[in-house]
């Protein structure tokens, strides 16, 4: 997991918000990376370091939802806090099924603020952890044999071993020999666990495809 501190990345438009905003999160013991563009913002950005992104709505290069559309799209889905002088019904509605953690309105409240930035990093950190768990199986599931796959595959699928000996036209001892590798290569103590492992798998699977 990266273990680098948390970053708030401030993109808006106006000076003196952004000064603002970069006092405020600064005292509260936040590291900031202020940008007065979007296009300052992609340039420079590290999608690398964890955190969340503090968002102005209404910007002349590109507005902040077609910003937070961007980079969903792109595979940077830092979780983002939009903050707007002109917000609407249906702008916050946009943001929210967009992903957004909060839509507030300026001039915002601080404890308001500092909460959705709470709320935003413990979202990403969240994710971070799901997505590292994920890639831990990934790994584990690369070591297996061509064989060992079929067995992990029809093990999960809730075949028993005389089934699945059956299915591959092989002795049901080796497929308790597969089988006894496969378990111990996926890290898996118990059935249960090898389940909740393909479930995993499956969930990313259709994930990428939507």
């Amino acid at each position: 997991m990266n273990d680098k501190a948390p970053v708030v990345f401030l993109i808006d438009d106006d000076p003196s918000v952004l000064k603002s905003l970069t006092r405020l999160l600064s005292a509260a013991g936040f590291e900031t990376r202020p940008y007065s563009s979007p296009k300052s913002f992609l340039d420079n950005y590290d999608s690398g370091l964890p955190g969340c992104i503090v968002l102005d709505l209404a910007m002349p290069e590109i507005n902040g939802l077609d910003l937070q559309k961007h980079l969903a799209s792109s595979g940077y889905a830092k979780p983002v806090v939009f903050i707007t002088g002109q917000g609407d019904i249906p702008s916050s509605v946009r943001a929210m099924k967009a992903g957004a953690v909060d839509f507030l309105t300026k001039p915002f409240n601080r404890d308001g603020l500092l909460s959705a930035v709470r709320a935003a990093i413990g979202k990403d950190q969240a994710a971070r952890r799901s997505w590292n768990e994920l890639d831990r199986i990934e790994k584990c599931r690369a070591t297996l044999t061509s064989r060992e796959r079929e067995v992990f595959e029809l093990v999960t699928n809730g075949r028993l071993n005389k089934q699945i000996a059956g299915d591959l036209g092989i002795a049901e001892k080796t497929v308790k020999i597969h089988r006894g590798r496969m378990m111990r290569k996926m890290e898996a103590r118990t059935l249960a666990d090898l389940v909740q492992l393909a479930d995993r798998l499956k969930i990313a699977a259709e994930d990428q495809k939507a």
